[in-house]
């Protein structure tokens, strides 16, 4: 099963499931934005089989949770802190286990923005094998857990005490390297960061801050790897709520079902959120990203450069050729056999086949669409806007400004421009030409 838009092997042969790794930045750099590494053990289909940890060895999981504020931050440098989440991590955890395990690792990365109540919630999910080509042989190697250690749920991947500190020292040094490039935008709230001193303040507080890493074990005993590309899928092409959790809808208010609790993730059972209109679709607008901003990601073994060698080297090792599922080519041969050319459109008027562009209406963009004086903007929307200006204007020059600074557009457009200066003849010293050109004046 490969993810929507992304036709690539290496996201179609994955089978099992083992644990969840959560880092988190502190709140005071995130304001909420959180990064989370979901590490699953992915084994490839009919090529090895799934690992079951000793029972005996399951414990409850390990929460480890920070505050959450100063959101404004993330979401004047998505680009950039997404970078920094993803890079960060990966670096860090790619580290930890090629220390502690000792093979060759790979990951897909998918970046969420929000919470089950639509809330800036920025978090990075990381699938990773549990097993791969040894560093130091010519071997298979799965992640084992070190000698008495003991962990909540019996699946072990690395030390998470050690990751949560590797991944903030790497975080903290790219926070520092994107101000003195000058790369953070610090404005509104933030603007005081401009200072060296309040700077070099903020970053002490953020090393001395305890830093998230949360393991869980998989949703149930007989999750696979399809159930974690099912769930990631939703959040690569769909938007930050499904329909079926809006419960009721009206010019006035939303209401939709939600999780909500103290403990990570929330509890378990949904609760109606109401939510004003207004708020509903500010929510909703927090998580529309930059065209630029990449949501998916392959690193180490599966990344562009290096997937044809890794996998060539995982089959060697592992004693198996590259497979095709049956049950895909049987439904791959049933489409075609099954598929007709499609019919060529025709004109509603003559039923002329051959049909010519007539014009083209380009994508408006989110700025056109919510300009206050466009028709396609809601007017609830166009009236705040008209509001927050008036009491800007207000606020600066006075009471009635506003409306004297509409009225003056007005009569400005109403009036006619000054006509323009006749042209004046010019001719070159010592020519008189028969047939003259004017040269208009300016």
């Amino acid at each position: 099963m490969a993810l929507p838009g992304h036709n690539h092997p290496r996201a179609s042969r994955i089978e099992g499931a083992s644990k969840t790794l959560l880092l988190e930045l502190p709140g005071n750099l995130s304001g909420g934005l959180r990064f989370s590494v979901l590490c699953f053990v992915w084994l490839p289909v009919k090529q090895l089989p799934t690992y079951t940890p000793p029972e005996e060895n399951k414990k409850p999981k390990n929460v480890f949770t920070l505050p959450s504020d100063l959101s404004e931050l993330a979401l004047a440098n998505r680009n950039e802190l997404a970078d920094l989440l993803v890079s960060t991590g990966w670096k860090s955890l790619s580290k930890n286990i090629k220390s502690e395990q000792d093979y060759d690792p790979a990951a897909i990365s998918v970046l969420h923005t929000w919470n089950q109540k639509l809330e800036a919630h920025w978090h990075v999910h990381m699938l990773v094998p549990g097993a791969g080509p040894s560093l130091s042989g010519d071997d298979w190697k799965e992640a084992k857990t070190p000698p008495g250690v003991r962990n909540s749920d019996g699946y072990y991947l690395v030390d998470s005490e050690k990751l949560k500190e590797d991944f903030r020292k790497r975080a903290i040094a790219k926070l520092r390297r994107l101000r003195r490039d000058g790369k953070l935008k610090l404005g509104g709230k933030f603007e005081y960061l401009q200072s060296d001193e309040n700077w070099e303040v903020f970053v002490k507080n953020l090393e001395s801050t305890q830093w998230v890493a949360y393991i869980q074990p998989p949703p149930k005993e007989t999750s696979g790897g399809g159930e974690v590309v099912n769930y990631l899928t939703r959040y690569l092409t769909s938007g930050p709520i499904s329909n079926h959790r809006i419960t009721a809808a009206d010019s006035d208010e939303v209401v939709f079902m939600a999780r909500e609790g103290k403990r990570v993730g929330g509890e378990r059972e949904q609760v109606p959120i109401k939510l004003s209109v207004p708020e509903f679709t500010r929510r909703w607008c927090l998580h529309i990203q930059p065209d630029q901003l990449t949501k998916s990601r392959y690193f180490g073994g599966w990344s562009n450069n290096r997937l044809a060698g890794y996998m060539a080297r995982c089959q060697e090792l592992l004693g198996t050729e590259p497979e095709v599922s049956e049950t895909r080519t049987e439904a791959v041969d049933s489409m075609d056999s099954q598929w007709e050319p499609p019919s060529l459109p025709e004109c509603a008027h003559c039923g002329s086949i051959e049909l010519s562009l007539v014009c083209e209406t380009p994508k408006p963009t989110w700025k056109e669409l919510f300009w206050r004086e466009s028709e396609t903007c809601p007017e609830w929307y166009a009236e705040r806007q008209r509001e927050s200006h008036r009491e800007f204007w207000t606020a600066h020059y006075g009471s009635d400004y506003y409306d004297w600074y509409l009225e003056t557009q007005v009569e400005v457009a109403k009036e006619t421009g000054p006509e323009p200066a006749k042209a004046i003849q010019m001719y070159l010293f010592g020519l008189t030409p028969g047939v003259s050109f004017e040269i208009e004046s300016f």
